[in-house]
């Protein structure tokens, strides 16, 4: 049987409850249709690089779906029709990918380079190897009044 990656992206104004229950939804018609979905991860609510449909910010979610083809094309006509569903993308792949997905890695990641400080500099230090600074034009008049 295919396998699939489909994300999705939900309104910003739906709850996260209202998110759930949709993806409920599309999984039923998976299942419904003889395929199973895998994998079901929550990205949450994530700010979009441009508005869509006048919405700055979108509910994420991503399913790893093993099902025939028919039944992404009856999830992709619901999302179609439905007006919570901002964009969607369906990908056919090989293998599904096991644990996190890599947008769910990428906040341990982040965590983890950030250093003890948990700034964004973490380990750089102030100055660095720059040497000494030259002196000002204003502090060379002064000394040449000086002598």
């Amino acid at each position: 049987m295919p396998l699939y990656e489909h994300v999705y992206l939900a309104r910003q104004d739906l709850s996260a409850q209202q998110v759930e229950e949709l993806t409920a939804k599309l999984s039923g018609i998976v299942t419904e249709a003889g395929g199973k979905v895998t994998k079901n991860e929550y990205w949450g609510l994530k700010s979009l690089s441009y508005r869509m449909n006048k919405n700055r910010k979108a509910h994420m979610t991503l399913l790893n779906v093993e099902a025939p083809a028919s039944a992404l094309s009856e999830i992709e006509r619901q999302e179609r029709l439905s007006e919570d569903v901002l964009r969607y993308l369906t990908i056919r792949v090989e293998e599904l990918e096991e644990g996190p997905s890599a947008m769910m890695r990428k906040s341990d990641r982040d965590r983890d380079d950030r250093g003890e400080r948990g700034g964004r500099f973490g380990d750089r230090d102030r100055g660095g190897d720059r040497g000494e600074r030259r002196p000002r034009r204003d502090d060379d008049e002064t000394a040449a009044v000086e002598e």
